[in-house]
């Protein structure tokens, strides 16, 4: 869809209508084929991340020995192919005929084949790139670092003639060298291009020469056998580096499986070390729901089978009082009805009346003093345990909470948690580095508990842990609960130790329907009594875990076996109108009780929230080198190679191609740095959203502070990109040294960079995942490049598209950039057969105007604050969880 888009786009702006056979417009032709291989070598960088998330897969399946890397590297190869004959197919047949190329079937297979070559050849170099370095910030660097060197050696940007001798290796090394020649080479040598001449060389050889790619009709075959062993040789790389280069994907250990052998006791010698009172006191509020209803739309799959109503319905009649552990089969409702008693919930129907503290629940205050514990361990990275703790605190405790205060709390509960010892340790990322997973489990407890919550729900804590970690997990549990909270924790197939260290019980069936509600009692005694009494099941053995006895006597092949429902059975016992008084008692508030309320909707001031968010962000930029300093090498390189390629070149004006060859210079300079930084910024910042989404939910901040925080540390980073550039560019390419100008060029750059980077962010909160952002990153390149006024000047963009060039960072970058160095040079040029002067020449041909180029620089300074608050409502609006 995406490619028949920027196909029909393409075809619009070179409309045939609009072209001709003379040498003006053969410029055009020219720019329309450097895009169409422009844009397949954009277009096949998803394929970097479709391939890193295919790695763990593969890596797993081979330390199985399911396949050598090479029965996979093969096929994996192969399959390609068909994709890029369709890719190629769509495109040609959209824009071949539409464009006006030479009407023959011969030239438009011909470039055709060619097109196929082209993205076979980069998609294979990519997948090369994902699976020997494995990782999304260093294949992407590699990545523009191999595209940066295509464009500048591939002949369109800077013609061959005009590169240093000792540079030309670099032309006949580049892919896109022999896709520039292959398909210049068939559209211009065909008659219609050999009948006019300029200075006795006829139109199509004239534009041949201009860009050194005047070649006899055999380099058309030369080129497709270079483009093919391209292909050859990235599928042996490709297939080697699967064999060869060690996984970067951690497993995990077999010693995290081990059972202690005193895992048994570790919960009889927990000391009774909190009970006493804490730096910050808690408030205590009950919390109790009656007719809970939770209703989703059924899905359409549902409905095409019959399925009678439009509604599903998830929770059904819920109505236990004060929680303490939640238990039942997989698809009962634990997780479910933990997120409508959050408010995390962000579809469906919900129904019932939920109280705290007696008083209807506000979601707005309840977050405030309530903690959530996910099943998924999300933390930042970067950051240390007491730093992931402090940050917690600093934005969910009250603002009357001096420092002091804060702190001592960050210590008792990185106590009550067991985590003192290793407070200094980073977080790191799950099966690769950091904590383990119980460590991080506890860390998530830790998290929410700072913030003093009166309630804590938890959802499966002990889940994907051993016997001995699980035991560590409860244990703090029990610690936070002699701290006078209340605990809310899903538990799935828990030992008997486990099960025996909570209170009370709630077990849930399929359909989210409550089979009992009440103590658990002394070794299991009460909940053990209540089945054989009221069921008639079978008695229980000596040393039978009780919690997998009850799961299976109340399974539904049971239910169906004795003819029963435990469902109905509980709605008619005692324990369930004892349940039913005690939450008709506490659904009453208490005698000169108030309700739960706040004077703010956050626990901290605006300021507040951006400062700690900016404190988190330093942190964690701080602690990624190898995201900041690999953009920095890719300006520190692209600036070197730039330098090299057009040294002292900026003030060498005799005709229009040297006018261009500086335009080039300044539109690579603007794209390849710009563009390889929203690219890297997207993988970056994705491992960033799912943690604000945590963040969100517990009411630490608005999206507004998060995302001004977010933008203003890529400040300093970006500055530091651009001086390195400039320092080096400006001085070997021979820009003009004057105040005025040096600072524009600076400026402007700073600009472009900076919106580069906000377009980034802006397309990570746009999308649900990498790989979405990944690939409208490629279609903003592609869009970048289309109407930026390089390929075609802005007084040739049809007027049906001239409103994209004036939406483009990028074209007012290369206005500004222009502008400031040529606008007032007076030097006279010969420029398509005519003298005129440079300053004339830029008004004629690119609608530059000097006298307007502080409206340019006016719009370049808006366009990061319109994009950086583009992001902060896409922030406050989309949440792409499934919940």
């Amino acid at each position: 869809m995406q490619l028949a888009v920027i196909a029909l786009m393409i075809m619009s702006v070179f409309l045939r209508t609009r072209m001709t056979t003379d040498f003006t417009h053969a410029n055009y032709y020219m720019g329309a084929l450097f895009f169409s291989i422009l844009m397949i070598m954009l277009n096949g960088t998803p394929e970097i991340s479709m391939q890193l998330r295919r790695l763990p897969s593969f890596y797993k399946q081979k330390s199985y020995y399911f396949y050598s890397s090479w029965a996979y590297a093969i096929p994996a190869s192969v399959l390609k192919v068909p994709v890029s004959m369709l890719d190629s197919l769509v495109r040609i047949c959209i824009t071949y005929y539409g464009i006006g190329y030479t009407a023959t079937v011969s030239r438009f297979f011909c470039q055709f084949l060619m097109l196929c070559l082209v993205h076979q050849s980069v998609t294979s170099l990519y997948r090369f790139i994902a699976s020997y370095f494995q990782t999304s910030t260093a294949s992407f660097f590699y990545l523009f670092l191999a595209l940066t060197l295509f464009l500048v050696f591939g002949g369109f940007t800077i013609p061959k003639p005009s590169m240093p001798g000792w540079l030309n290796w670099g032309f006949w090394i580049s892919p896109m060298t022999y896709a520039q020649i292959g398909t210049v080479i068939n559209e211009f040598q065909a008659p219609r291009w050999q009948k006019e001449t300029i200075q006795n060389i006829t139109i199509g050889n004239r534009i041949l020469i201009n860009h050194g790619l005047y070649y006899s009709w055999h380099f058309y075959w030369i080129s497709v056998g270079a483009l093919f062993g391209s292909i050859i040789l990235f599928y042996i790389a490709f297939g080697l580096a699967l064999d060869y280069i060690t996984c970067k994907f951690a497993t995990p250990s077999i010693s995290n499986y081990i059972l202690s052998s005193h895992a048994k006791c570790m919960l009889l010698q927990c000391i009774d070390l909190f009970a006493a009172k804490m730096a910050i006191p808690v408030m205590e509020f009950s919390i109790t729901f009656h007719n809970l209803n939770y209703y989703i739309d059924t899905p359409p799959e549902m409905l095409k089978q019959g399925y009678p109503t439009r509604r599903l319905q998830l929770l059904n009649n819920i109505c236990p009082g004060v929680l303490t552990a939640l238990m039942g089969v997989s698809g009962a409702g634990k997780t479910t009805l933990l997120d409508v008693l959050a408010g995390r919930k962000i579809g469906g129907y919900i129904e019932g009346d939920i109280r705290i503290g007696g008083y209807p629940k506000v979601q707005e205050t309840f977050v405030r003093v309530l903690g959530y514990c996910e099943q998924l361990d999300i933390h930042s990275p970067q950051l240390t345990v007491e730093e992931s703790v402090t940050y917690s605190a600093w934005l969910r405790l009250p603002s009357h909470v001096d420092e002091k205060t804060r702190s001592e709390f960050v210590a008792e509960v990185l106590e009550i948690v067991e985590l003192d010892q290793i407070k200094d340790v980073l977080v790191g990322t799950p099966q690769i580095n950091g904590l383990s997973m119980e460590q991080r489990k506890r860390l998530t407890i830790a998290v929410e508990l700072v913030s003093n919550p009166s309630v804590i729900l938890m959802d499966e804590p002990t889940t994907g842990l051993d016997t001995r970690s699980a035991a560590i997990v409860i244990r703090a549990v029990k610690n936070i609960c002699k701290t006078g909270r209340t605990v809310v924790c899903t538990i799935h197939q828990p030992s008997t130790e486990i099960f025996e260290s909570f209170d009370e019980l709630i077990l849930m069936k399929s359909g989210g329907k409550i089979i009992y509600s009440g103590p658990i009692g002394e070794r299991s005694g009460e909940v053990i009594e209540y089945f054989e009494e009221n069921s008639g099941v079978s008695k229980t053995k000596n040393n039978c875990n009780p919690a997998t006895w009850m799961m299976d006597i109340t399974s539904t092949s049971m239910e169906a076996q004795r003819n029963i429902d435990f469902a109905i059975l509980y709605a008619e016992s005692s324990l369930h109108r004892d349940t039913e008084e005690l939450v008709e008692k506490l659904s009453v508030p208490a005698p000169n009780s108030e309700s739960l309320c706040f004077s703010h909707r956050f626990a901290q001031n605006g300021w507040i929230q951006l400062k700690a968010c900016l404190w988190k962000q330093n942190i964690t930029y701080w602690r990624s080198p190898e995201y900041n300093l690999r953009r920095i090498m890719m300006a520190v390189i692209s600036a070197l190679i730039y330098g090299a390629l057009f040294w002292k070149h900026e003030k060498i004006l005799n005709d229009e191609q040297d006018l261009f060859n500086v335009f080039g210079a300044m539109y690579l300079g603007s794209t390849t740095v710009g563009a390889y930084n929203h690219q890297s910024i997207i993988p970056f910042s994705t491992t960033e959203r799912i943690v604000m989404y945590r963040e969100k939910f517990a009411g630490m901040y608005s999206s507004w502070s998060y995302s001004f925080a977010q933008a203003a540390i890529e400040v300093p980073y970006v500055f530091i990109q651009v001086v390195l550039y400039t320092l080096i560019v400006y001085p070997s390419t021979g820009y003009y040294w004057t105040a005025h100008k040096f600072l524009c060029f600076f400026c402007t750059t700073f600009c472009s960079s900076l919106s580069y980077v906000y377009v980034g962010l802006l397309l990570v909160s746009l999308t649900p995942n990498v790989q979405v952002a990944t690939i409208l990153a490629s279609f903003f390149n592609t869009m970048q490049t289309l109407f930026s006024g390089f390929i075609l000047p802005a007084p040739r963009i049809p007027k049906w598209w001239v409103w994209l060039y004036y939406l483009t960072p990028t074209s007012w970058t290369l206005n500004a950039l222009l502008t400031s160095q040529y606008g007032n040079i007076e030097k006279e040029i010969k420029a398509f057969g005519e003298t005129k002067s440079v300053s004339i020449f830029l008004n004629d041909y690119f609608g530059f105007h000097q006298d307007k180029l502080s409206l340019v620089a006016v719009v370049l300074i808006a366009f990061p604050f319109v994009l950086i608050t583009l992001f902060s409502l896409s922030i406050e609006k989309f949440n792409f969880q499934k919940r």
